[in-house]
C-alpha cells in the first residue's frame, strides 16, 4: 500500500469518527434537548420518537429509529448508489446514531433556542460537508440525493424541501411554531455549512492540466462516463507542451474524478469552477447507466467469445 492511500485511509478515519461525534452532539446537546428538529430523515427520526412516545407510552431512542430507517436506505445505495459511497455512508451514520444512544442528552444552551438551532445546524451542516469531501455522507437523505443523481440526474431539492416543510409543520402543529421556526433556523444553518464546505452548484467544470492526457482521459472515460474535450497548451514559465482537459460532472462525481486523476497522474494540476447552465450534451446517469450496460455486455460478448475460442482449441489439440 502506498503512502498516498495510507494518508488517504487515514484521513477518511479520522473525518469519519468526527463527522459521526458532531451529528451526536447537535443532535443530543442542542435539537433535541431544546425540542428543536432536524431537517431530513433525522427530523423525521425524532418526530417517530415523539409519537411513539405520545401514543403507545415507549421510549424510543432517536438514535435507533435513525438506525432502522437507513437500513432499507442502505440497501437500495448499494444497488443504485455504489458500493464504497453506500457502505461508508451507512456505517458513519450507524456509529453516529450509536453515539446519540449512549451519550447523554443535555443541553449546551439552556434557554436559548435561537443559538441551539444555530450552532446545531451548523455542527450538523459541517459533519454533511466533511464527508462529502471525502466521497461519502452522513446516511439518510445524503443516500437519497445519491441514488436519485445517479438514477436521474437531477438534484432533490424537491424531495428535501418536502420532507423539512413536513417536520416544520408537524412540529409545529405539535410541539409549538415557535419550535418549528427554531427548525428552521437549524436547517437553513445546514444548508449553508453545507454549501460553505463543500459545494452549492449541483455542476462543476473541472479544468485538469497534465502532460499524460491520453491515460487520464481514459480512466475518467471508463468510470465516469462523461464527456471530455482536449485542449493542447504550454506551460508559461517552463516552454513545455501539456493539454489541458475540460469536463462538466455533477457534485458528487468530483471527489472520484480527483481521486483517478491523481492516480494516473500525481503532478495534475486541476482546477474546478461552478457552472451556472449546460445547455446540451450532459449525460444524465439515465445514459450514463445505459453506455455502462453496453460495455459489461460487449466485455460479456468477447470474453464468450475467447472461451468458446480457448475450448475449441483444447478440443483439436486433443
Amino acid at each position: 500500500m502506498t503512502l498516498a492511500r495510507v494518508r488517504e485511509y487515514g484521513l477518511k478515519a479520522i473525518v469519519f469518527v468526527t463527522a459521526s461525534v458532531l451529528v451526536a452532539i447537535s443532535m443530543n446537546n442542542f435539537f433535541i434537548p431544546n425540542n428543536i428538529f432536524s431537517g431530513g430523515f433525522n427530523g423525521v427520526a425524532q418526530l417517530l420518537s415523539l409519537f411513539f412516545k405520545a401514543v403507545f407510552g415507549i421510549h424510543v431512542e432517536v438514535g435507533a429509529i435513525i438506525m432502522a430507517v437507513n437500513i432499507p436506505l442502505a440497501i437500495a445505495g448499494w444497488i443504485y448508489a455504489g458500493r464504497e459511497f453506500t457502505i461508508l455512508s451507512f456505517l458513519n451514520n450507524f456509529f453516529a446514531s450509536f453515539m446519540q444512544i449512549v451519550l447523554p442528552k443535555q443541553t449546551l444552551v439552556a434557554h436559548e433556542p435561537i443559538l441551539a438551532g444555530l450552532f446545531g445546524g451548523l455542527l450538523l451542516g459541517v459533519a454533511i460537508g466533511i464527508t462529502f469531501k471525502l466521497g461519502f455522507s452522513t446516511g439518510g437523505m445524503d443516500i437519497v440525493a445519491m441514488i436519485v443523481q445517479k438514477t436521474t440526474g437531477k438534484s432533490i431539492g424537491f424531495i428535501n424541501l418536502f420532507i423539512n416543510g413536513f417536520v416544520v409543520v408537524i412540529a409545529g402543529s405539535f410541539i409549538g411554531w415557535q419550535n418549528a421556526m427554531y427548525t428552521i433556523i437549524g436547517i437553513y444553518a445546514t444548508s449553508v455549512a453545507v454549501d460553505s464546505i463543500h459545494t452549492r452548484h449541483q455542476k462543476l467544470t473541472a479544468f485538469i492540466v497534465t502532460r499524460r492526457a491520453n491515460e487520464v482521459t481514459k480512466a475518467l472515460q471508463e468510470d465516469l462516463i462523461r464527456g471530455i474535450t482536449i485542449l493542447p497548451s504550454v506551460g508559461a514559465y517552463t516552454r513545455e507542451p501539456n493539454s489541458t482537459l475540460m469536463m462538466v460532472l455533477s457534485r458528487y462525481e468530483l471527489t472520484e474524478m480527483e481521486r483517478l486523476t491523481k492516480s494516473v497522474d500525481p503532478d495534475a494540476f486541476i482546477n474546478i469552477v461552478n457552472t451556472v447552465n449546460v445547455s446540451n450534451n450532459f449525460w444524465n446517469e439515465d445514459l450514463q447507466s445505459q453506455i455502462r450496460r453496453e460495455r459489461l455486455a460487449a466485455q460479456a460478448q468477447i470474453t464468450d467469445a475467447l472461451n468458446l475460442d480457448a475450448e475449441a482449441d483444447k478440443l483439436l489439440n486433443k
